[in-house]
């Protein structure tokens, strides 16, 4: 299996509409911060194209995640405080059929490479999940990102108290896993 990251193309937008912005309640909007239920379905590829999420994954701190040719998700970077140098990143694959399958790791993986490389100013990468998303904590430790912080029980969704997961790595910590 051939996992890439591409940047966000026309090309793919259609799929990633009926992948991650058709449907009503899709399962990866479960797993992705559900608490702040902000997840909006698009009726037509139309209203999709001319949304604020179509821009977003248009723009160069995304990209799509490929697999054997086939767009399956997104990859970000965003800058929670530039000044300081502090990043986070995230990933979503949107179409369930490829879960399971170490297509996020490697993805993961592969951005964690990049953005290090395309941001060499910056000697941390973090990535926040939630206690209800075991597999993204479950990928994010197998690559290499440490467990900085459990926020407890202050995400609440749907009658359940969960933690807020913060994970780190730094770029000493990269370069020593890379080279194994």
């Amino acid at each position: 299996m051939k996992i890439q990251l591409e940047r966000f193309t026309d090309a793919h937008k259609e799929k990633i509409w009926k992948d991650g912005f058709f449907e009503k309640s899709p399962e990866w909007a479960k797993l992705n911060a559900p608490y702040f239920e902000d997840y909006v379905p698009f009726e037509s590829l139309e209203s999709f194209e001319s949304s604020g999420i179509w821009e977003y994954l248009k723009q160069p701190n995304c990209k799509a995640i490929i697999t054997d040719g086939v767009v399956v998700g997104m990859v970000s970077q965003n800058w929670i405080d530039e000044k300081t140098r502090w990043m986070e990143i995230g990933i979503v694959i949107y179409d369930e059929n490829y879960w399971n399958k170490s297509i996020g790791t490697t993805a993961l993986k592969l951005w964690t490479s990049e953005v290090f490389q395309s941001n060499p100013q910056i000697e941390h990468i973090g990535l926040t999940t939630f206690s209800g998303n075991p597999r993204m904590m479950k990928a994010a430790g197998k690559i290499g990102f440490l467990e900085e912080a459990r926020i407890r029980k202050v995400r609440y969704w749907k009658g359940t108290y969960y933690d807020s997961m913060k994970y780190g790595l730094t770029r000493d910590e990269w370069e020593k896993l890379s080279q194994k």
